[in-house]
């Protein structure tokens, strides 16, 4: 089918800040922080906490996302800690409740997260609904947003690629809003870039594609989309060289966001050039 040029080409011009310069570009904002990577990383599926060090340094993430159920952040204090080769001071933790399934649940966990981060604030929201898919439920979701933020929780909420659902997210109060691209850990790529594009248009706090990444294309294309940036994990740890991936994960958003600031020319069957003689001298 083709594509609407007209709106795809509008969609992606650069903002009136971006006009005023080529290579200045305004910083990640979220939860009144400023980030200068685009990129955020996962902890999980590492062969050991040494290629996770490895591979977050060379992806280039500040924000970097935690398993409270998975991960050891100091419940077990004769054990490694995540902490030790990620430290709080250097990355921004957001810790999230993987793994589930009710709104108790996930409050639950993220309530957990604070206590061992010393009152660290910013959490990841998910809560699933299906374990095939690991696709959220959005009515849990809901549920569980309204009760974090009502306890002064700075919420980064991860939900599906619906547009109402991420405007009304945006409206209660969550700093970032995650639409998925793909199903978690599919690898499939950016399946759903007309809805991405709406939930951007209509964004009124940062979009971030969480899910779905599989190669360093499908990070540029998001970014060229126009979201403010992309959280990953399966991606880069499950690479045959994961901080050869990260490495490129990093170039990729790089390289997205600056051809979104840009403006990307329309899409056309074929060139509308001027007539072949015009300028010609004889």
């Amino acid at each position: 089918m083709q594509e609407d040029t007209q709106t795809l080409s509008s969609t992606q011009s650069p903002t009136q800040s971006d006009q005023g310069s080529q290579n200045a570009d305004s910083p990640l904002v979220i939860a009144g922080r400023s980030y200068r990577s685009r990129l955020l990383t996962g902890t999980g599926k590492y062969s050991d906490l040494e290629q996770t060090r490895l591979a977050t340094e060379a992806a280039g993430a500040e924000i970097v996302t935690v398993a409270i159920r998975r991960s050891n952040i100091g419940q077990n204090p004769d054990e490694p800690s995540l902490l030790d080769v990620l430290p709080p001071d250097r990355y921004t933790i957001l810790p999230n409740p993987a793994g589930c399934f009710t709104a108790d649940d996930a409050v639950r966990t993220c309530r957990l997260a604070r206590e061992l981060l010393d009152g660290h604030n910013l959490v990841k929201l998910e809560v699933l609904g299906d374990e095939k898919t690991l696709f959220p439920d959005v009515i849990e979701t809901l549920k569980a947003a309204e009760t974090l933020l009502a306890d002064g929780f700075d919420v980064m909420v991860y939900t599906n690629d619906d547009p109402i659902l991420a405007r009304r997210f945006g409206e209660m109060g969550c700093c970032a809003v995650m639409p998925l691209a793909a199903p978690i850990g599919s690898g499939l790529g950016i399946q759903n870039r007309w809805n991405i594009l709406s939930i951007v248009e209509e964004a009124s706090v940062p979009i971030l594609v969480d899910a779905g990444v599989g190669t360093a294309s499908d990070a540029a294309i998001a970014m060229e989309l126009g979201c403010d940036g992309v959280l990953m994990n399966t991606a880069i740890a499950g690479a045959r060289d994961p901080v050869a991936m990260a490495r490129a994960m990093r170039l990729a958003i790089e390289a997205g966001r600056l051809a979104y600031r840009a403006g990307r020319i329309p899409r056309k069957r074929y060139a509308s050039a001027s007539s072949p003689i015009e300028g010609t001298f004889f």
